[in-house]
């Protein structure tokens, strides 16, 4: 991410716990799923203030975000097989194959470049690993309208309104296994994608 995005998170750390709200009933669903897999190593891409931690009941966890301030606020909260890096998802500092899992919700469309983020992903991903993308997706009606209206508001808050995830180019190295819609008008889906 760039120093003017991370310097954003940095300041917008003290508000992080009501958008944490208004997420609860996704991360929910997203957790329903992740601690139904078999233990493995899971990478969380964007921890943030780390308040979700505890849902985690099964794997060796990873977290890595840019914002130091979101990070400090999670080293409070001392957790067991969770390991707290700073670090930038698309330049992701391990090796090769190294996880069974990653996270990414609600980053996805924050980040400076998805392509390079999804090639990283696809780098450390075991064979057969997953990638649990949640997010807002632009649906093709007429809400991809509303979107549009919002992208200079959005470009202030580091992320991007209109967000179409087949548009990436990158997110063709992965299959689809499973998509689950949230809300009115599916405009927030949980995805999960194998490792193709």
């Amino acid at each position: 991410m760039s120093i003017q995005t991370d310097h954003f998170y940095n300041n917008f750390s003290f508000l992080y716990p009501m958008v944490d709200v208004f997420l609860k009933p996704q991360k929910r669903r997203l957790f329903e799923e992740i601690n139904t897999l078999p233990y493995g190593q899971l990478l969380e891409i964007g921890v943030g203030n780390g308040k979700h931690l505890p849902l985690y009941s099964i794997h060796k966890i990873t977290g890595i975000d840019t914002s130091s301030a979101m990070l400090e606020i999670a080293t409070k909260q001392k957790y067991p097989n969770i390991e707290l890096l700073q670090m930038n998802g698309e330049q992701l500092l391990f090796p090769d194959q190294s996880f069974d899992y990653v996270i990414l919700s609600h980053v996805i469309a924050v980040v400076d470049d998805p392509e390079r983020l999804l090639q990283e992903i696809h780098r450390v991903l075991k064979p057969y690993g997953k990638i649990f993308i949640l997010n807002h997706f632009t649906p093709h009606n007429w809400l991809k309208y509303v979107d549009q209206s919002f992208q200079p508001l959005s470009r202030i808050f580091h992320f991007k309104s209109l967000f179409y995830i087949d548009s990436i180019s990158s997110i063709k190295k992965f299959r689809l296994l499973k998509e689950t819609s949230f809300g009115h008008f599916s405009y927030f889906k949980l995805l999960i994608y194998g490792k193709a």
